[in-house]
């Protein structure tokens, strides 16, 4: 299987490269901790490619594995990765304005247990960046979808987690009009769901990507007896672990996107491994990440725990590691 990118991925990866590696420093994400609107002049650069919702799964992938090594903050990832899939499954008149980045959007689907299942709770939890959201799709059983334009009563209550890049919201629909609910067929939803799954795991690639290569450039220039650390043959021994996750988690990722574009039988399994792989590099460049740069790496003036926060916040949005394992033995032992 060719996992090469064509000329237009090449490009679309190098232009969000160049964009993000300039608007998306890492003193965005510390001015974004106090003050929410720090971003807006990012996603006025980024609401260019809110067409990317609905496109390829592919190009979405190659797309948010750059905003993930920036852990860029904002609706982005809400809008274009989950929410507007998921509007234009039931063909609702709301996605022009989303795809044209004219408008911000999120989901809600999980209830008190934390899964992302349709349920009839109308108290949803973990619903990201629901405070920047101009429209906000429920799922409910059935299932069925019902879009929440401008919600007035919702009042969104921040949820605290170690990310603030990324933040999620309780959102209470019960004050909420009723509206127009949309049927979604069980495939729809399925479908959705692998594709905000890879989607995800793309992301995750980028973030754990980053911190590999903030802990390499770190043993490269950190010297202990006159020598870079980085010549010592246990950090050698993690470095080359850490590369060889990265790399399985990247083709996983791959391969699970071309599966969504195909509506390949083996599209729910290809997504639940990049899901999985995605966070286990994660975890690992972030356990292995902070021991190579020693005390430094725990300290608030080292940009290290921005992405550190991120990975660690990624790894269990739609289901931790371990949940989608098990969601392979379901489908390997039915």
């Amino acid at each position: 299987m060719d996992f090469s990118f064509t000329p237009d991925q090449e490009l679309l990866r190098d232009t969000a490269r160049a964009l993000l590696g300039n608007e998306c420093p890492p003193s965005l994400l510390r001015a974004h901790m106090t003050d929410r609107t720090a971003t807006d002049p990012l996603w006025n650069h980024l609401r260019d490619f809110a067409a990317l919702g609905t496109g390829d799964a592919t190009d979405l992938c190659v797309f948010v594995e750059q905003t993930g090594y920036v852990s860029a903050p904002g609706p982005f990832f809400a809008s274009v990765a989950l929410c507007a899939p998921l509007l234009d499954a039931i063909g609702h008149p709301a996605l022009d304005a989303m795809a044209a980045g004219e408008a911000t959007g999120t989901v809600a689907v999980a209830g008190r247990a934390g899964e992302w299942a349709p349920n009839a709770e109308p108290v949803k939890y973990f619903v990201p960046d629901a405070d920047l959201a101009n429209v906000i799709v429920v799922v409910e059983p059935g299932p069925s979808v019902r879009v929440i334009t401008a919600p007035a009563a919702a009042a969104p209550r921040e949820i605290a987690t170690v990310d603030s890049t990324r933040r999620v919201f309780r959102v209470d629909l019960s004050a909420e009009p009723a509206g127009e609910s949309f049927p979604l067929s069980l495939d729809a939803w399925i479908a959705w769901r692998d594709r905000a799954h890879v989607a995800l795991a793309a992301e995750m690639v980028g973030t754990a990507r980053r911190l590999f290569d903030m802990a390499l450039a770190y043993a490269k220039e950190r010297k202990q007896f006159d020598t870079p650390i980085g010549s010592f043959q246990a950090i050698q021994h993690k470095l080359a672990d850490l590369a060889l996750a990265l790399e399985r988690a990247t083709a996983a990722v791959q391969y699970a996107s071309m599966t969504v574009d195909a509506a390949d039988a083996d599209r729910t399994r290809a997504c639940h491994v990049a899901k999985a792989a995605a966070g286990d590099a994660a975890r690992r460049c972030l356990k292995d990440g902070i021991q190579i740069h020693g005390g430094i790496g725990y300290t608030w003036e080292h940009d290290l725990h921005l992405f550190i926060r991120r990975a660690t916040a990624s790894e269990y949005l739609l289901g931790p590691t371990s949940w989608h394992h098990d969601r392979l033995a379901d489908l390997l032992f039915a």
